[in-house]
């Protein structure tokens, strides 16, 4: 089985002109994606237990891998919410399937945002995290929107080794992200 096309592109062109521009002294110290986590919180889920598993079964769908439900860790009455409660999902993808799903991100499911003008450059962490808000799961072509009874968003996370948000940025933009551009 071949390399995905943006590994590839990792080793070939990305890390390369990553070294040049932030002159490490080493390769090893170039930055890339350790994994990426998508989560999704479904707070109706508190009042019909059914909506996990359609949250469940959809980022199922949207990654290519199991998805598992997330539990509440407190009780917080105002929500009627009580620990241990399922209520959301995640999913975390490594290797080769995480180049996959960043490669149709970028190139099928951002394009499909309406009135999209590239992603926003605000969402680093501090320590080179990324995290990335959609609003809705339809974007993703595997999603059939008839089956769809209710709209929801992810958030969807990169984590890298890269030190700073310079770097995490740069490293994003290597690999065509698309980011608005904007003057911070």
């Amino acid at each position: 089985m071949a390399n995905p096309r943006l590994k590839d592109k990792y080793l070939k062109e990305v890390a390369p002109s990553l070294v040049t521009k932030f002159q490490y002294k080493s390769s090893m110290q170039t930055p890339k994606i350790t994994k990426i986590v998508i989560n999704r919180g479904i707070g109706a889920a508190v009042a019909d237990k059914k909506l996990i598993d359609v949250g469940v079964d959809e980022l199922s769908t949207i990654t290519g891998q199991k998805a598992v439900s997330t539990k509440s860790k407190i009780d917080v009455s105002n929500f009627k919410l009580r620990a241990n409660v399922p209520i959301g999902a995640k999913v975390t993808l490594r290797g080769d399937r995480m180049y996959e799903f960043l490669d149709r991100l970028m190139t099928v499911a951002l394009p499909r945002v309406r009135d999209f003008k590239g992603i926003n450059d605000k969402g680093f962490d501090g320590r080179g995290n990324y995290t990335l808000g959609v609003k809705e799961q339809i974007i993703f072509p595997e999603i059939s929107i008839d089956k769809v009874s209710k709209i929801s968003g992810m958030d969807i996370t990169f984590v890298t080794t890269a030190n700073t948000d310079e770097e995490s940025l740069e490293l994003l933009k290597q690999f065509g992200m698309p980011f608005a551009n904007q003057k911070k």
